[in-house]
């Protein structure tokens, strides 16, 4: 691996005594990717270090909610709006497959990765990292990208820790000399498949090694006066959520931790105080499709009318929109706009989810077994995952049906079997380090990377920071 331009970098921030270390996280404004690196963000606190977590302005207030400092920069990035031009339903009519495709984001490696690794040669890898960087990773970086190095410049972090997508970060960490990692919310998809294309790329003839990730980054972090390293693309070291039967790794320093439930706004209204007197369901599709995606691929009145006379406790969260669009409500079912996941979940005696990352990991946090009808992302990949260790059952939303859901949704209730499968991975989950302990594995790493990049220890630091 290339070495970093010493020349331009700055030089670390000098700690005496106990001074706490300064910890940057960065994310491009989307809830679902904040939202996992909260309870980190708040060990961190808890712990005496200073932390700012950086993104557009539009996740400003998201932040705050939270009770972490916002780092406003640049200007709102543009994806959804983007997107949502090829997920209306007049775009369905003109061109069916291609609005297939992206509400499946069948586009993207996600799919194939997972379900045939030996499809992914070089003309489809090279061709993947070129609309990746056009599409998304220009769209939601480069709008912070020169705003989050100066501040980077100016605050001097000791440690910055990016959502996978929010490569910004990575350059900021460099040009600032910080130590940096990928925080994941989800499976290493592209680690795995970016591992892929480096071992594909080594046996090409050197006319045709294009890489289109590495030109993009490399002409960012050259505007700083660096060059490219690879670990401007997988960062020096990942954090890593999931339990060992979801995840998918690549040859990488992996730091594990214990998935913790964030959601936002969390308050229990009166209703869940009580039991139910029969098993709970919850129904809950994510918030990133009825917003984005122009609402679910499922048909949520059939699914309903379903379930409708099944003896549960059936507890929907659905937006507002798609509620008013509902022809009625069945009398054993409760539709709400939100609840709190971590409320619900542990009074449910099965789930309904699309296999989010946040949804899924909530849900086999509490042990609770668990229908998956996923559609895009890794949500297929996890959902099978999930399937084949028998902590549920999986179901393409393309394929859904009422009467399929009904009958899995029985199948969950009458057998016991589920319900181990799910306690199982829930154990997993609960042995992997709590984010409390992830800090001082953190504290370790900062001087260990530093010193790899020919930075050198900070001068003058606490032995325990190094």
């Amino acid at each position: 691996m290339e070495t970093t331009d010493q020349v331009r970098t700055p030089p670390p921030r000098r700690l005496r005594g106990r001074e706490p270390l300064r910890v940057l996280f960065v994310t491009y404004a989307a809830n679902s990717h904040f939202y996992p690196m909260v309870p980190l963000a708040w060990a961190l606190r808890s712990a005496g270090h200073e932390v700012r977590v950086a993104s557009q302005p539009a996740l400003a207030g998201t932040i705050t909610d939270a009770g972490l400092t916002a780092v406003p920069l640049g200007r709102d990035h543009h994806l959804w709006r983007s997107v949502s031009r090829f997920t209306g339903k007049r775009f369905a009519e003109l061109d069916p497959a291609a609005h297939a495709a992206v509400r499946g984001t069948r586009i993207l490696p996600f799919e194939r990765v997972e379900h045939a690794p030996e499809d992914l040669d070089w003309d489809y890898l090279a061709t993947m990292y070129a609309d990746l960087v056009r599409t998304w990773y220009k769209t939601v970086n480069n709008t912070m990208v020169d705003d989050l190095t100066d501040f980077a410049l100016a605050w001097k972090p000791d440690l910055v820790l990016w959502e996978a997508n929010s490569y910004a970060g990575a350059i900021a960490a460099r040009s600032s000399g910080a130590a940096h990692g990928r925080l994941l919310s989800g499976m290493d998809i592209f680690g795995f498949t970016r591992q892929r294309f480096r071992h594909l790329r080594g046996s090409r003839a050197p006319h045709d090694r294009a890489d289109p990730l590495a030109d993009w980054l490399g002409a960012r972090i050259g505007n700083r006066g660096g060059r490219f390293t690879e670990d401007l693309a997988v960062g020096q070291f990942t954090i890593d959520q999931l339990p060992d039967a979801l995840r998918m790794t690549a040859d990488l320093h992996y730091l594990r931790m214990r998935y913790v439930p964030y959601s936002g706004h969390a308050v229990v209204p009166g209703w869940l105080r009580s039991e139910p007197g029969r098993p709970r369901v919850a129904l809950t599709l994510g918030v990133t499709a009825a917003a984005y995606f122009d609402g679910h691929g499922l048909a949520v009145q059939e699914l309903l009318d379903s379930l409708a006379d099944l003896d549960i406790d059936l507890v929907a969260t659905i937006a507002e929109r798609e509620r008013a669009e509902l022809r009625g409500i069945p009398g054993n079912a409760r539709v709400v706009p939100s609840v709190p996941l971590h409320a619900l979940l542990p009074g449910c005696s099965a789930a309904i989810h699309h296999a989010g990352f946040g949804t899924l990991c909530s849900a086999l946090n509490y042990g609770v077994p668990a229908l998956c009808v996923p559609e895009r992302f890794d949500e297929p990949a996890l959902a099978r995952r999930v399937a084949r260790h028998g902590a549920g059952l999986a179901l393409p939303m393309t394929e859904a049906t009422g009467d399929k859901v009904r009958a899995m949704v029985e199948r969950l209730l009458e057998a016991d079997s589920f319900r181990t499968g799910a306690r199982s991975l829930r154990n997993q989950m609960h042995e992997l380090p709590a984010p409390s302990e992830v800090v001082p594995e953190l504290e370790k790493v900062v001087p260990e990377y530093r010193a790899r990049s020919g930075l050198g220890p900070r001068q003058g630091a606490h032995p325990k920071f190094g």
